[in-house]
């Protein structure tokens, strides 16, 4: 009930916010005394050197919390926006805040920072000013669009549903298309990620990395601290190559054991293929442990993924109408994904080519049959599994499962039935972990800072495992127990389920 108050007094006070704003008044800043929600004082500052006295408690109901940032609040304006269309944010949805603060409380930027603009709130005031002609879409601006990590936990929370998280993604492609795009992002997401064969062959250099000792050699020499920050996270989050990617590996059908009752396509995420290939793997042979013939599309290209979190909208729409093409041949029930990122993009296909005549029905068939792995599992009558596995298991919530999909209590249903499981709930298991893609290595200190916090949450479980559905929470979630020297293994919960059917042949 205390945050429904909080919203209810926020939406009150919001036209006296404007009313003063029209007066000449810079911000007003609600305040009180006190632990519960209720209004005890309120006070308007426009002298930005004072600083509020020492027993003032702030609530949610504030415009900037500080006072040197000065963010445009254009909620007078009353013309169109700049830009519109199917690829420009869009102004109503962001029109749609409330200013309530209830995004503040779950996003990982502004715990770190305490700053208004790294706020999901700030953004969308960035955003409006933008829309609204008041600053330019400049590389201010655009250096504080990315450092949302694209969590999306203040989608969850937000009572206008804001699609923040969505609409910062679209003004990261506005910013990307009045500006070059630098070449080795350029070569990465247009050349790389749209033909896995080229993927393939360029993490070759990094197997011979491995496979020569050179990577021993530089972690125990120590030398990696004489590098970039970025290039020791690199490093570090480096995990043991499989010898073959995994598209290569499998054959195309891998038919049902016993009897068929479901025809599923398998999505295979870049990084599951050439990093987490054994996983995956695992993952066809659970499917085939109940009842799923399954078939991988060998030509199926990267889900879009990285390209929709660096702006990059054409190449997105150019791998989705491929992919839509490709599984469209195959007479399929299902489109599974065991990579969290890979089921929600995939998902958001039948969106993004909603305005695409020839695309738009294809991709709503297609995104209606796409599940998360665990999400299918969950779905169907699972065969239960026999062997016992002894492990005390805590679950961290991929932000891509739990927030852009909704999906929460699938994968612990999953994790449940595994004979010998014991499941133990750790703190804001919803809280991300600080890999978000590559912000981990765009964003060093700040995802570090992130990942500490979820580091102390899982060893407050006492758990000797972390099961998580994303590979790249894998990566950051591995990457930080070894440093920390925690006694702690992550997975995939399909790897401890493969573990318990006895179906670990890959």
């Amino acid at each position: 009930m205390s945050s429904i108050r909080c919203w209810i007094v926020a939406s009150t006070f919001l036209t006296l916010t404007d009313f003063m704003r029209s007066r000449g008044f810079s911000y007003v800043r609600i305040g009180r005394i006190g632990t519960d929600c209720s209004l005890k004082r309120f006070q308007i500052w426009t002298d930005f050197t004072a600083a509020p006295s020492a027993n003032e408690q702030m609530t949610i109901i504030h415009i900037v919390k500080d006072r040197t940032a000065r963010i445009p609040t254009p909620s007078v304006y009353r013309g169109e926006p700049l830009f519109q269309g199917p690829d420009a944010p869009a102004y109503d949805n962001l029109m749609a805040c409330v200013k309530c603060g209830l995004c503040l409380s779950v996003c990982p930027t502004y715990a770190t920072d305490a700053v208004e603009i790294q706020s999901p709130r700030g953004r969308v005031q960035l955003m409006l000013a933008v829309e609204q002609g008041q600053i330019p879409l400049a590389d201010p601006v655009v250096e504080h669009l990315y450092h949302c990590l694209d969590c999306r936990a203040c989608e969850t929370v937000c009572p206008s549903e804001v699609r923040v998280g969505e609409q910062v993604l679209l003004m990261r492609g506005l910013a990307e298309g009045e500006r070059p795009r630098h070449w080795l992002a350029r070569l990465i997401l247009e050349q790389l990620m749209t033909h896995p064969e080229r993927l393939e062959l360029a993490a070759w250099p990094l197997r011979l990395y491995q496979w020569l000792g050179i990577q021993w050699l530089v972690r125990k020499s120590g030398v990696l601290r004489l590098l970039p920050k970025a290039l020791q996270s690199m490093e570090r989050l480096l995990p043991t190559l499989p010898r073959t990617p995994l598209r290569r590996a499998l054959p195309e059908v891998t038919p049902a054991v016993g009897a068929r009752s479901y025809r599923v396509g398998f999505f295979l995420g870049c990084v599951m293929s050439l990093v987490f290939a054994k996983t995956s793997a695992r993952t066809v042979r659970v499917l085939a442990e109940n009842g799923c013939e399954v078939v991988l599309p060998k030509a199926q290209k990267c889900c879009g993924a990285p390209h929709a979190g660096e702006g990059d909208i054409a190449t997105l729409k150019h791998l989705a109408r491929h992919n839509v093409d490709l599984f469209a041949g195959y007479e399929l029930d299902y489109i599974v994904a065991d990579c969290a990122a890979c089921s929600a993009q995939t998902k958001e296909y039948a969106q993004l080519l909603d305005d695409d005549p020839a695309y738009a029905e294809r991709a709503r068939a297609f995104a209606a049959k796409v599940r998360d792995v665990t999400e299918f599992l969950a779905e169907i009558p699972l065969r239960e599994p026999a062997a016992e596995v002894r492990r005390k298991v805590t679950y961290h919530e991929a932000c891509h499962l739990c927030h852009v999909q909704g999906i929460t209590q699938e994968p612990r249903r999953v994790l449940g039935v595994i004979p010998g499981v014991e499941l133990a709930e750790m703190r804001e298991a919803s809280w991300c972990c600080g890999s978000a893609g590559i912000y981990n290595l765009t964003h060093v200190e700040r995802a570090d800072q992130i990942l500490d916090r979820k580091l102390d949450n899982i060893a407050s479980t006492g758990a000797d495992t972390v099961a998580t559905a994303n590979p790249g929470c894998l990566l950051q979630l591995m990457a930080g127990v070894r440093e920390r020297g925690m006694a702690v293994d992550v997975v995939h919960p399909v790897d401890l389920l493969a573990e318990s059917y006895g179906a670990d042949r890959a």
